[in-house]
């Protein structure tokens, strides 16, 4: 069965998420260009996908007073799987965050999460903020920013309950960070940053992430770390959306590419959407290429276009 969005819709032999069906085959752009295997091998392109997480319809939102910062928008991010969200400063990525997050109405559209209004589910989705969005000199220990994740906006004085302290101490351990419990977190590195507000959204019990350039900063091998949590999450059936400037991620880690600029300049594998045509329309005028393993040529100058599309804070 195909959607509106052109997306054909299905169930694995193994079930709905479908990494381990027979006909998801990584294809051999999950190979970098030095030959060696990655972090997270995407999906071979024309998978079969399964019941969907997130569903954005016909998306137009924006601020009081001004043009819409996004329009027509329509993609979806299947059960399972990671999805990147690629465009220039002012593309509207951080007005499509605040859209699926609830924080601002639709003007035109409707977002639905596991086939539900937003506001229904809540608890199934966790946003982690880019890392200069953090106050990280904030008097708070490694614990306190994980136990952040079980509040459920209800009652702002509450004691953590046991099962909130075990949850939280299982997602730590989960991003190998159990030793710095007691740290405070502006100590830890960039790429342990990173990892704390991941544990966060661990311990939430979300179904949905939402990274807000998560590998903006790191180095190689600490983006690499980053991915292997990541894949882990999807194979236990979390689905996640990131947005990043990182076109080499998408192209070799992702399962689908999303490409924004106000519209979806392009959506679907990453092979088929990371073309000249579509990232040129994407970047204004930019000329892109990637090439076999994510390997990025041509000029990439990224510059503000149409609207100031900031100030997302760190919220779940």
């Amino acid at each position: 069965m195909t959607s509106d969005h052109g997306v054909e819709h299905g169930h694995g032999a193994h079930g709905p998420v479908g990494h381990e069906d027979p006909d998801h085959v990584h294809d051999a752009m999950s190979l970098d260009p030095s030959g060696h295997v990655p972090a997270r091998a995407r999906l071979a392109a024309g998978h079969t996908h399964g019941p969907l997480a997130l569903e954005v319809n016909n998306l137009w939102a924006g601020y009081p007073g001004e043009p819409p910062a996004i329009e027509e928008v329509s993609f979806v991010v299947p059960e399972g799987e990671m999805v990147g969200l690629v465009g220039p400063n002012g593309a509207g990525k951080s007005t499509l965050f605040k859209s699926i997050l609830g924080v601002m109405k639709p003007l035109i559209g409707e977002v639905l999460i596991f086939g539900r209004p937003v506001g229904e589910t809540r608890r199934d989705v966790a946003y982690t903020p880019q890392a200069e969005e953090v106050d990280w000199d904030f008097p708070v220990s490694v614990m306190d920013v994980v136990l952040m994740g079980r509040w459920n906006g209800t009652r702002p004085f509450r004691r953590w309950s046991r099962q909130d302290r075990e949850l939280a101490n299982e997602a730590l351990e989960r991003v190998q960070l159990s030793e710095f419990t007691k740290r405070q977190v502006g100590e830890l590195s960039g790429g342990q940053r990173r990892r704390v507000l991941i544990a966060r959204s661990i311990a939430r019990g979300a179904r949905l992430l939402l990274l807000d350039e998560p590998f903006a900063g790191l180095d190689a091998a600490v983006e690499h770390d980053l991915l292997a949590i990541l894949d882990e999450l999807t194979h236990e059936g979390c689905s996640i959306l990131i947005a990043t400037h990182d076109l080499s991620c998408v192209a070799s880690a992702c399962d689908e590419a999303c490409c924004l600029n106000r519209r979806v300049q392009g959506y679907g594998a990453p092979s088929e959407v990371l073309t000249e045509d579509v990232l040129s329309r994407t970047f204004d005028r930019h000329l892109i290429a990637v090439g076999e393993g994510g390997a990025v040529f041509g000029e990439t100058r990224l510059e503000a276009t149409r609207h100031d599309d900031t100030g997302l804070h760190g919220t779940t």
